[in-house]
């Protein structure tokens, strides 16, 4: 049995960074048709796909790498497969969610969690950002849209040029600000 206390310890859990990426997905998004495929990477405790399933009417689909994640995620309804960022996933996609690990780590740091694992952002913040940005066409529907949450501290710029290097268009939708950091959530579309 395991114990569900420690491994909430293991589970990133809903803060300001999942609030504002799923308050202002649902905002923008409205009710979706019930065939709308929907997805929502590094789901965590489940809070962001279910939130933004709630608002639309839709299934949202939750993937993350932790094998913990993926347990507590189903513990609170979401449907949810193991995966590695996009990987597996076959498109077209109408909707993706993301809220990555975004804060700039050690590169000799020591991972030994899986908390660890969902708040390291890698030496610029970037470690799941990037490949995410380029896969992301592959499996997003011609005119899908992708809801990406970033920090200043991920350089939003260079975020906002790999999208466009991967033929991606990215706008800012909602920004909150901070004492160290700024959030901001893009959009993203083919271009």
């Amino acid at each position: 049995m395991v114990d569900r206390e420690r491994a909430a310890e293991q589970v990133y859990q809903p803060a300001e960074d999942s609030h504002l990426l799923a308050e202002t997905a649902a905002d923008e998004l409205g009710d979706l048709p019930a065939d709308t495929r929907v997805v929502d990477v590094g789901t965590g405790s489940g809070y962001v796909a279910a939130q933004v399933g709630d608002a639309t009417g839709v299934d949202v689909l939750g993937v993350d790498i932790s094998p913990i994640a993926v347990r507590e995620a189903r513990d609170h309804g979401v449907s949810v497969v193991r995966s590695n960022l996009l990987d597996g996933l076959a498109g077209p996609l109408d909707v993706v969610l993301f809220n990555p690990p975004y804060l700039p780590t050690d590169p000799d740091a020591e991972w030994d969690d899986w908390m660890e694992y969902a708040l390291s952002g890698g030496p610029d913040g970037r470690r799941a950002v990037d490949p995410f940005l380029d896969d992301l066409p592959r499996v997003l529907a011609e005119d899908g849209r992708a809801f990406l949450l970033v920090s200043s501290l991920t350089d939003v710029e260079a975020v906002t040029e790999r999208a466009a290097a991967n033929g991606l268009a990215a706008r800012e939708l909602a920004e909150e600000s901070f004492p160290f950091e700024r959030l901001v959530v893009l959009e993203l579309r083919h271009a």
